[in-house]
């Protein structure tokens, strides 16, 4: 927000729309992977899989502090024994992963878990914007709305992808990485991701 990529609500949809093909389609896989197959053994997999596909420092650490905030309340929601081997895993496992995990628990499927990835992708983002650029929620919201036939596409895509057990996709974008990057050291930011 603060380098001037969104500025308004037609630039946060390009935006959104770009991190739902990049960003969102790896977490979209690695939370469906997750529910599918919450066991110690392919958690671990994911686990490296997710570390690899984050190249910015920063990005991993966000990645992981929200795997872990999401543990913390999930766990106690529903419980599940997946939860414990997540915990083999990582103390913070990567957001993604703690999502698949979560919506195994709560009895959803791994498309569940893949729109929950999707959505999440592009709600943090959209929410920066409406508190850091005073943009009107409600159009923010319309453009969260008309990205809703894209996030489903990619959720059935993903939970496909892993039901046929494809490698987890590498989609990226140096963009992002720079940006999180460049906000890590900052002393006034606002949001850790």
């Amino acid at each position: 927000m603060v380098d001037g990529y969104v500025r308004d609500e037609a630039s946060l949809g390009t935006l959104l729309r770009r991190r739902l093909l990049t960003a969102g389609v790896v977490a979209a896989h690695l939370a469906a992977a997750s529910c599918a197959a919450p066991d110690a053994n392919t958690l671990r997999v994911l686990d490296g899989e997710a570390e690899v596909r984050l190249p910015a420092p920063a990005a991993r650490e966000a990645s992981r502090a929200q795997g872990r905030g999401l543990v913390r309340v999930a766990s106690v929601a529903w419980p599940s024994a997946a939860w414990a081997a997540l915990g083999q895993v990582a103390r913070a496992p990567h957001h993604p992963l703690a999502i698949g995990v979560a919506t195994a628990a709560a009895g959803g499927s791994p498309r569940d878990a893949a729109l929950v990835a999707l959505y999440l992708t592009g709600t943090a983002t959209a929410t920066a914007a409406a508190r850091l650029l005073g943009l009107d929620p409600v159009t923010v919201a319309a453009v969260l709305a008309s990205l809703g036939p894209l996030q489903d596409a990619l959720a059935t895509d993903a939970s496909e992808a892993v039901a046929r057990g494809d490698e987890v996709p590498a989609e990226s974008d140096p963009l992002t990485d720079l940006l999180v990057t460049r906000h890590a050291p900052r002393q006034d930011k606002l949001f850790a991701s």
